[in-house]
């Protein structure tokens, strides 16, 4: 296993991160502390879930993902591991969140302080070492949307009040380390200015889409991420599974997410197909899987911090983990470059 820091702290994390949005849904509590034994036993040494885990988000659901974890960590493993989650954001527009306290779940004190003791309850500890802003408060282009349509005077909790509670919870010791997710690079350097002017708790990391069908965290954010150390928590690294070329030609295999749910389109399309057709060429071309070229794309990224990847078996765990040791060489990194200047950004 590879280690790199955690933005500008002292902290070592695994270039791959285990993420957990499936189970309670998809995987059982059994097969949840399977994956999480063989992930460590591996080196991964951070976990990642979120109070509105497991997804797609229900009602009945909510909260079960950080149960399983805190199962999982009652049986001695939580000096093993660093772990991370986030508090959800308002429920502005459908995105399914609206049973999260009343769809009230503001970035103000009361929530933050909220949202952290039940996750904290659910996962049996008195800490999380990273705590992460799911999605801004504000109105902003993030989940798939790229044009920014300015909301005139939004009722919206401002930055440096969100930022003023997470600075009150690292000092009450509930939480080590802040992030954000699916931010903006004015949001990042706006969380950066303040906790420099007013000396409160400096972002760390930020949790934002990243793989071969989605690099627009190259615009502006990666040279943030690397000239003030708050490096990137790649998420949906395989596109939702689709960069391994399961649903090529329509096939919808039995149990798969995008199988189950029509809701996830977001990788779905024409263009999209095309990309992934040629990328999966390239991968066998090369002898790797389709998953390990994908994954190996985004591990070696200079703004990357760590890799999320999940899986819904331990075989396609085992698969994800061996991309630690697939070293593209500058021939496949520059045929990758020719697929996205012919197919750029398909899934955004």
């Amino acid at each position: 296993m590879q280690y790199r820091p955690l933005g500008n702290t002292d902290e070592q994390v695994s270039i791959l991160t285990l993420g957990s949005m499936t189970w309670g849904e998809q995987n059982s509590e059994a097969e949840a502390h399977a994956q999480l034994d063989l992930a460590v036993d591996y080196g991964i040494n951070l976990i990642d879930t979120a109070e509105m885990y497991p997804v797609p988000p229900k009602p009945d659901t909510q909260g079960r993902t950080e149960q399983y974890i805190g199962t999982w960590l009652a049986q001695g493993h939580r000096d093993r591991v660093l772990l991370a989650t986030k508090a959800a954001g308002p429920a502005r527009g459908n995105n399914g969140v609206s049973h999260i306290r009343d769809g009230q779940a503001r970035h103000d004190r009361a929530n933050l302080q909220a949202a952290l003791d039940a996750s904290l309850q659910r996962l049996r500890t008195d800490y999380v070492d990273l705590y992460q802003l799911h999605w801004p408060d504000r109105s902003t282009n993030f989940f798939g949307n790229l044009g920014y349509r300015h909301v005139a005077n939004e009722d919206t909790v401002a930055i440096e009040e969100t930022l003023d509670a997470l600075d009150a919870l690292v000092k009450a010791g509930k939480i080590r380390y802040i992030g954000l997710s699916n931010e903006t690079p004015w949001g990042v350097s706006e969380f950066l200015r303040i906790a420099e002017r007013r000396g409160l708790a400096r972002v760390v990391s930020i949790q934002n889409p990243y793989n071969l069908l989605n690099r627009t965290f190259e615009i502006g954010l990666a040279e943030i991420a690397i000239r003030e150390q708050v490096g990137l928590l790649a998420y949906s690294p395989l596109a939702f599974g689709a960069l391994s070329g399961k649903y090529l030609g329509g096939q919808r295999p039995a149990g798969a997410r995008l199988t189950l749910w029509e809701r996830f389109g977001r990788y779905n399309g024409a263009v999209a197909e095309q990309a992934i057709a040629a990328y999966v060429q390239l991968a066998r071309e090369h002898d790797l899987t389709p998953a390990q070229l994908a994954l190996a794309y985004v591990n070696q990224q200079p703004f990357l911090t760590s890799n999320i990847i999940g899986a819904t078996s331990l075989e396609q765990l085992k698969e994800n983990l061996s991309s630690v040791d697939v070293r593209l060489s500058d021939e496949v990194i520059a045929q990758i470059d020719a697929i996205h200047a012919h197919h750029p950004n398909p899934c955004p």
